[in-house]
């Protein structure tokens, strides 16, 4: 606990616009002003590469932004995750992020999406990026299907109907590990979520404010 603990300051140091509990919805850090993520092996670029094939096809739909992506990748890498649940695939990108972590890990991406056309495609990217066999996509409706989950949980990503970013909260916080972290994506759109998460003790919370507002909170006990 303790040393996941310090790995997740030491990433949130080391990275700009980050605010302690906070709302706000201010880009303090435009996302060109990053260097390009570059891959370390050939799997790492074949992702990279994947990913931009897919912005360039127009594919993105409710997907996740570069400035997150990678934070999502580091945050998956610095925990050592190896269980990660995601809700709201959408057409894959950020499941992309967490496979270039989890090839370090040894872990496996389960994530739920409730569109068939959107599911589809992100097992075409999956597969073009050749990460299809650490992917899980389960279909349907994702609050039936979180529930059948068991745990330990190390990282959730919450990216899905903004109305029920606290039913998901709920059912996963019991599965997720002491240590373990929940993400969640815009959540400007969702107050309510922030409420449950600040205001209970035994999760910390700060908001990462480069990309579209990710929520990032650690459960400390």
């Amino acid at each position: 606990m303790k040393r996941i603990s310090t790995l997740i300051a030491i990433v949130l140091i080391t990275v700009t616009g980050i605010s302690g509990q906070r709302r706000g919805s201010e880009n303090t850090a435009p996302e060109k002003a990053q260097s390009p993520p570059l891959g370390q092996t050939a799997s790492e670029k074949r992702i990279l590469t994947t990913i931009n094939d897919v912005v360039r096809s127009g594919a993105v739909y409710a997907n996740v932004p570069v400035a997150d992506g990678r934070m999502l990748c580091l945050l998956t890498e610095a925990a050592n995750a190896k269980n990660v649940i995601e809700i709201g695939t959408s057409t894959g990108i950020s499941g992309l992020w967490f496979s270039m972590a989890l090839e370090k890990t040894g872990g496996r991406l389960t994530t739920f999406e409730l569109d068939p056309q959107r599911a589809a495609l992100a097992r075409t990217h999956f597969k073009q990026a050749g990460v299809d066999q650490t992917v899980t996509i389960v279909e349907g409706d994702a609050h039936k299907n979180v529930a059948k989950l068991s745990g330990p949980v190390d990282l959730v990503f919450i990216d899905a109907d903004k109305a029920g970013y606290v039913d998901y909260l709920k059912k996963v916080l019991p599965l997720v590990r002491p240590g373990g972290l929940i993400l969640a994506h815009n959540i400007d759109m969702t107050p309510e979520y922030m409420k449950a998460v600040t205001g209970d003790p035994a999760l910390e919370t700060v908001v990462y404010t480069q990309g579209n507002q990710l929520a990032i909170t650690l459960k400390k006990r």
